[in-house]
């Protein structure tokens, strides 16, 4: 992803938004391999917590900036692009007729593409994109032009009629009537709390990536995607085995499946690969924590890590340590 003014650019997935909702969507999609944009005007609601104390993993709570901060380094991490800039427009060009006929070559065949979204920003920005999940919340009049009549309602605010994005427009998993359109926010009560609202986030983006994997041709239950390392031990066996993998595929594919041997093939040897690629032996398991340790402490800052520490806990750690071979 690119800054470069009204440059045309490209993205599987677009996310309007970069709270925690948004940005636990970016996680699962960039994590599963597509190519994610996180837009982000920068006031996202959790701006108006003053200190957040009920987020897991945080005993005695944290500030919302530096959590913010790691919010944003974790895109960073798993290949996500973070740009700061307000999403205008969300549209399709031409009605689906109009889409049709323009992309139908000699041979027929129905160009994918022209079905893509097309996301413009305040700073100039274009970007195609197959999918667009919407996570912020103000009032949604970026995506006025999809499904107007059943996207907006009105709304009584002290007498004054307005209308404004309906909360209750998408489903639970935020699926909607636009095909390739999620709403991880708003939600209502989906979005109340941080946790909440990153697990909804969450939710969504797998959901996304279900439908994507059933457009590609995995069916039943072998479309859903589990972003889940393995350790080693579970692959010892008769599961260290890709024949083993291979018969238990065959014995999930619907019997009414409609696809042929080769493409089936391809399918079970990818789904293989996704579940081998997930692996993990003791020693990367070993060595991924203190990765983790340091990162975390890296967008912290070490001099705030270092300022929280007892003065006696620091003074012991230093005491036991080698410093250039020579014992302190």
């Amino acid at each position: 992803m690119t800054d470069q003014g009204t440059e045309l650019d490209s993205a599987d997935v677009v996310v309007v938004g970069g709270g925690p909702s948004g940005c636990a969507a970016a996680v699962f999609t960039a994590r599963y391999g597509l190519d994610t944009v996180v837009f982000d005007r920068g006031n996202a609601a959790l701006r108006r917590c003053a200190y957040l104390e009920n987020y897991l993993g945080f005993p005695a709570g944290i500030g919302v900036d530096t959590f913010t901060a790691l919010m944003h380094e974790h895109l960073a991490e798993v290949g996500a692009d973070y740009v700061a800039d307000m999403v205008v427009s969300v549209e399709r060009p031409g009605d689906e007729s109009e889409v049709a006929a323009a992309s139908e070559g000699e041979s027929g065949a129905f160009d994918a593409d022209a079905r893509r979204f097309v996301v413009r920003t305040q700073e100039g920005r274009r970007v195609e994109a197959d999918h667009v999940v919407a996570a912020a919340w103000y009032d949604g009049d970026y995506l006025r032009g999809l499904d107007d009549d059943a996207m907006f309602e009105e709304h009584d605010h002290h007498g004054e009629v307005h209308e404004q994005f309906d909360s209750d427009y998408a489903a639970d998993d935020g699926r909607t009537p636009v095909d390739g359109l999620y709403v991880a926010a708003p939600s209502g009560d989906r979005n109340a709390q941080v946790g909440i609202a990153a697990g909804q986030g969450g939710h969504v983006a797998r959901c996304l990536i279900e439908d994507r994997r059933r457009e590609r041709g995995f069916l039943g239950d072998l479309a859903a995607h589990y972003d889940w390392l393995r350790a080693d031990t579970e692959f010892h066996g008769e599961w260290g085995d890709r024949d083993r993998w291979r018969e238990w595929f065959d014995g999930e594919v619907p019997d009414d499946a409609d696809l042929d041997d080769e493409r089936l093939a391809e399918l079970r040897e990818s789904y293989i690969d996704r579940a081998f690629d997930t692996r993990r032996t003791d020693h990367e398991v070993e060595a991924a924590e203190p990765r983790g340790i340091r990162r975390l402490v890296e967008t912290i800052g070490t001099e705030r890590v270092l300022d929280a520490l007892p003065d006696e806990a620091l003074a012991d750690y230093l005491d036991g340590r080698e410093l250039g071979g020579v014992e302190q």
